[in-house]
């Protein structure tokens, strides 16, 4: 929450995994590290969030031997978003989504997100 109120993509990938998958608008992708940066990058420079606020607390789940976990998440975002050619227009969503993560070498990695947006 606070990477996409600070724009921070760093913030945002720091337990992203090389080899994770993504599930949305009906597609499974694999992309790259390299591919998810520029994606964030483009986004959260062309996004300022007035709003971003968790809809209800998120729910959280370790697996017994502790190697994976999932959250699952709802929030509400409002803000402005500067557009290719220049001007701002309001940005206003809310979502939900499942982010799956494990752990490896002691460190935890996000290797999965499923995720939807409220019509």
């Amino acid at each position: 929450m606070r990477a996409h109120r600070e724009s921070n993509v760093d913030l945002l990938l720091r337990a992203e995994a090389p080899d994770s998958v993504s599930a949305n608008r009906g597609q499974i992708t694999q992309p790259t590290l390299g591919e998810r940066r520029a994606r964030f990058q483009q986004y959260l420079g062309a996004t300022r969030f007035t709003e971003y606020i968790d809809v209800v607390p998120p729910v959280v789940r370790v697996s017994a031997d502790g190697s994976l976990g999932w959250v699952i998440v709802q929030v509400r975002a409002a803000g402005m978003q500067t557009t290719q050619q220049g001007s701002s227009q309001p940005l206003a969503f809310e979502s939900a989504w499942i982010e799956l993560y494990e752990r490896r070498g002691g460190d935890w990695y996000r290797v999965g997100n499923v995720s939807n947006f409220k019509p």
